[in-house]
């Protein structure tokens, strides 16, 4: 086993060890508008669920230098967001919003995608995605490293939005109609594969 000692290895030596090492990662595709009204959409891969009483997820989002990205600023300036799962057929665009825009400009015009009206906040939703949960801002804590900035947002989730298709009789997800993407290391993503059960003890 090698050991290596992450105080020696840079931010970029870092983050290239554990994205190609924690995988796979579900990735939050967030739709979040700014107090000019811009609506903003990008992919996060530091994603996950904290707790389901109360419903919250988190998402860690690093800075760009020493600034909060559009979506970190927009989600601390209004308290709301949206988070849309990515499946093999909206990857590709959700690839897209992931293009460094200036903060007036709207990654869901620049790529053609369809904003509907959320039901719980005011941030749109993306018609594209079939799962969308609807978030307000429950805390936003930041880290400082040696190097670099990261905001984590804590949201509550206060609406889950559903394809009917994928909802089973049980209100689950049918997992093998959703067929999500994860995101892997570099620019790798992966597709669902082989789903096997293992029985708890």
């Amino acid at each position: 086993m090698a050991y290596i000692d992450p105080a020696q290895w840079s931010k970029k030596e870092n983050y290239h060890f554990l994205t190609s090492a924690v995988t796979p990662r579900p990735i939050a595709w967030i739709t979040s508008q700014s107090s000019q009204r811009v609506l903003n959409a990008a992919p996060f891969s530091y994603f996950n669920m904290i707790s389901a009483d109360p419903p919250l997820l988190s998402v860690s989002i690093g800075r760009r230098e020493g600034k909060l990205k559009d979506t970190a600023r927009n989600i601390t300036e209004t308290g709301e967001f949206v988070v849309h799962v990515i499946d093999e057929d909206n990857v590709g665009v959700a690839n897209e919003t992931a293009a460094n825009l200036p903060a007036n400009e709207s990654e869901v015009l620049k790529t053609g995608l369809t904003e509907v009206n959320s039901r719980r906040v005011a941030v749109p939703s993306l018609k594209e995605s079939r799962i969308r949960l609807e978030c307000r801002l429950e805390k936003h804590l930041t880290f400082e490293g040696q190097e670099a900035v990261t905001d984590v947002i804590i949201g509550e989730i206060v609406g889950y939005d559903v394809d009917d298709e994928i909802l089973t009789d049980d209100n689950t997800v049918d997992t093998a109609k959703l067929k999500p993407v994860s995101r892997l290391g570099g620019k790798q993503y992966a597709s669902l594969g082989a789903i096997f059960e293992i029985d708890r003890p």
